[in-house]
């Protein structure tokens, strides 16, 4: 049984497993389900945590389906065409002919996506880089191996080359703990942190409530480590109703330093999907900082530092990025009531 989509961009397909279908493997089971979507597609699919099995995530193609088992798969919208070039401004903070380092303003999407097929980073560097990009996968694009959220600011490598795309890879899938790579985010949040630095290690999976964000999971979903520690004074700022905080990043999920820090009670100031129920902490400022921080319209998270192994020279790469304007214009907001 198939259900109707439930999302506008995304479609969310259900299905029921009927006794005729035990044991036949979940890539298998949803091809022969789900009309116009290939096998090798929904691998990826499934591979990328896109499908659920009675809620638990299952990122293994080869899983074995068994009666009653209820499958939900997020599809998103096919890519229609290929990127094009477009003239958009980027900070460059290093380039050679294997790798560019960016530091995204908050506002740009990474990669072309459903609603976001343009103006965004990979377009933006087919721009810059042109015939620098020797092909990734055999094509002339940028190879990304890590993303920052659309409005999240701060540090990203972007590989020009296969070899360098390769290289990268690995450093990103090893998380750092064969190697150099570090990456750590400055972040303003509600409330004061206790203890004031600790790691926050839990499973990170689709939220049953609303799939297109994420959320902490008992079981089923993917191990997310997130290093944090309060950097302003232990008693916060703006009279304790915030703080600066630093978080390093152990594992690389999607959300997962917003999805963390709400967790813990203190979600990021400004966001959207993750910090709706604190609101009424601004509510506790004076009216100056209430009506200003109600016009902060992003979470407020920025990509400070980035270190990596260079792919080809192995040289160690640190890049670190001072705070943008609008968080700038945060901080002094809460550190001056």
């Amino acid at each position: 049984m198939v259900m109707p989509p439930e999302s506008d961009g995304e479609q969310l397909m259900t299905l029921v497993v009927d006794d005729s279908s035990v044991g036949e493997r979940l890539d298998a089971h949803l091809a022969k389900a789900l009309d116009g979507l290939s096998r090798s597609r929904l691998k990826v699919l499934i591979k990328s945590e896109h499908v659920t099995v009675d809620g638990r995530t299952v990122a293994d193609p080869s899983y074995r389906i068994a009666a009653g088992e209820a499958i939900h798969a997020l599809i998103p919208e096919p890519e229609d065409a290929d990127p094009e070039p477009e003239n958009i401004p980027l900070t460059v903070v290093y380039e050679d002919r294997h790798i560019v380092v960016i530091d995204k303003q908050a506002g740009l999407v990474v990669h072309p996506g459903p609603g976001n097929w343009t103006g965004t980073l990979v377009n933006a560097l087919l721009y810059h880089c042109g015939d620098s990009l020797s092909g990734i996968g055999g094509v002339k694009r940028p190879g990304i191996v890590h993303r920052i959220d659309k409005e999240t600011s701060g540090l990203l490598v972007v590989a020009k080359t296969d070899a360098a795309h390769q290289a990268l890879s690995e450093q990103f899938a090893d998380h750092g703990r064969n190697g150099p790579l570090e990456r750590a985010y400055t972040a303003f949040v509600w409330g004061v942190p206790d203890p004031l630095k600790a790691t926050i290690a839990t499973q990170i999976a689709r939220s049953s409530h609303n799939r297109l964000k994420m959320a902490v999971a008992g079981s089923g979903g993917r191990h997310a480590v997130t290093h944090y520690k309060v950097v302003s004074p232990p008693g916060g700022i703006a009279g304790g109703l915030a703080s600066q905080v630093t978080c390093r990043l152990e594992t690389g999920r999607t959300h997962q330093i917003r999805v963390h820090m709400a967790h813990i009670g203190h979600p990021l100031i400004g966001d959207p999907e993750y910090g709706q129920g604190f609101k009424t902490k601004m509510n506790l400022l004076p009216e100056p900082a209430r009506k200003a921080l109600s016009m902060f319209n992003r979470q407020a998270l920025h990509a400070s530092l980035l270190v990596i192994s260079h792919p080809e020279s192995g040289d160690i790469l640190r890049f670190e990025s001072d705070l943008p304007a609008d968080l700038q214009r945060l901080f002094k907001l809460l550190t001056e009531i």
